[in-house]
């Protein structure tokens, strides 16, 4: 049997590590990847893959496979290309590393008659029906880093600090990372507030302590706005406009108001880059194997899950159904440390 392996949309810690497992679990099959996610789908681009050149790669951030953000569904014959491209190659079996986007495209090919697996990868955790996501454990490492920094920088020249992180539809990364490193407060998709209530909080930090630290998520909307800040011209092939600036959109907004002075930090990509951590390396790799298995069984149209322990599967559909979004009784939990 031949499997094909991509990778697609953002590129995480623990990619490596999934496509190491891949091939290492593989028997009598043959495991070639597909270059550049989707796009590399639609232009049949491949490269063998073996036990030398996975070697080490679980320590490496990224993806060795190289990614893109394409949608053969939105592509003029898309679709049919693929498939032409995979039956070219002599594919049997697809696995698609990705997350919603990705896999709701492999889900699609599913039902086309396709034979593929799912493992899902989104570095904001909001994937249903999984605990968890590799590269999340990551980025919050490196988030709670960054505000840990912040903090001694804010109290010396007695600021407000901004901090944004990422997260477009759910905060995981900025709760975790805030509530690990001790923000003053934590701003998230899920839990929207308007100016004055920020202005509330900080007002009372900065009486008492006279600095603060705030994380903030990209996809963060004060109740005043009509639309997330971002960049409403530039649109990837998902629909997904390009976010970015609410950090320094609140710190103006603020300073105007209270005359505190402030500041404002995007750790953006930063939180995406370097070495997984050893957790990352490990689910990673646990994907990695289960999806082989997966492919040897037979048992197809299934997406690897975390639960608890244990690496399960569920129907591909199941974890393109629904995103998950931080629990209000999580960020209630979060709230007893604010100010």
């Amino acid at each position: 049997m031949r499997v094909a392996v991509l990778t697609g949309g953002g590129d995480c810690p623990g990619l490596n590590a999934v496509i190491r497992g891949i091939v290492k679990a593989r028997k009598d099959e043959e495991v070639v990847g597909i270059m550049r996610g989707w796009k590399g789908a639609v232009e049949g681009t491949y490269v063998r893959l073996s036990d030398e050149n996975v070697e080490g790669i679980h320590l490496l951030g990224g993806t060795i496979l190289g990614t893109s953000r394409v949608n053969p569904f939105s592509i003029e014959g898309g679709p049919e290309k693929v498939e032409a491209n995979l039956k070219k190659e002599g594919i049997d079996a697809l696995i698609a590393i990705g997350g919603d986007d990705t896999l709701t495209v492999a889900s699609k090919f599913s039902s086309r008659g396709f034979k593929v697996i799912g493992v899902p990868k989104t570095i904001d955790n909001d994937v249903a029906n999984t605990d968890y996501t590799f590269g999340f454990h990551t980025a919050v490492n490196v988030g709670a880093d960054a505000i840990d920094r912040l903090q001694s920088t804010a109290k010396s020249h007695e600021r407000i600090i901004f901090v944004e992180l990422m997260g477009r539809n759910a905060g995981w990364i900025t709760l975790e990372a805030g509530l690990a490193a001790g923000a003053h407060l934590i701003l998230i998709p899920e839990f929207p507030r308007t100016i004055e209530e920020i202005i509330e909080v900080l007002d009372k930090r900065m009486k008492a302590k006279r600095y603060a630290v705030v994380a903030v998520a990209e996809g963060f909307k004060p109740t005043e706005l009509e639309q997330v800040v971002g960049d409403k011209t530039s649109v990837d092939a998902f629909g997904h406009i390009k976010l970015g600036g609410i950090a320094h959109y609140l710190a103006e907004i603020i300073e105007q108001k209270t005359g505190y002075e402030t500041r404002s930090v995007v750790l953006g990509h930063l939180l995406r880059g370097g070495t997984p951590t050893a957790f990352d390396r490990i689910l990673g790799t646990r994907y990695g194997v289960e999806a082989m298995r997966l492919v040897q069984q037979g048992d197809f149209g299934r997406m690897v899950a975390l639960r608890g322990n244990d690496i399960i599967s569920i129907p591909l559909q199941y974890g393109v159904a629904t995103k998950k979004v931080v629990p209000y009784e999580y960020y209630k939990l979060a709230e007893m440390f604010f100010g």
